[in-house]
């Protein structure tokens, strides 16, 4: 039987560019993301993830498309997942929300 890796967690929603929190509303520190849940807004969108701060390198650009109503992304990413060695910050765009699932 194969062992867990390690724990998932899930961000709280993001809304607007900032850090990315845990759900007792704390900066995420190093993780890999696993997966991106992103719900779209009225035209189309993106996010940009960020290791660390709005000036640390992108990790990763997730665009969003346009929904006249209520709709969703969802984005899963193979393997081990992308690291962010110190933490994660998103700037988005268009987007009502984006949370990430990480380990």
């Amino acid at each position: 039987m194969a062992s867990m890796q390690y724990d998932v967690f899930a961000t709280q929603p993001l809304t607007s560019t900032g850090n990315f929190l845990n759900q007792n509303g704390l900066a995420v520190p190093r993780a890999r993301i696993k997966s991106i849940y992103a719900v779209n807004g009225t035209t189309a969108g993106s996010v940009v993830i960020r290791d660390g701060s709005a000036t640390g390198p992108i990790l990763i650009t997730f665009n969003t498309p346009a929904n006249t109503t209520t709709g969703n992304s969802m984005f899963l990413i193979p393997g081990e997942g992308i690291l962010a060695s110190v933490g994660l910050h998103g700037t988005v765009t268009n987007t009502t929300s984006i949370t990430l699932i990480y380990g």
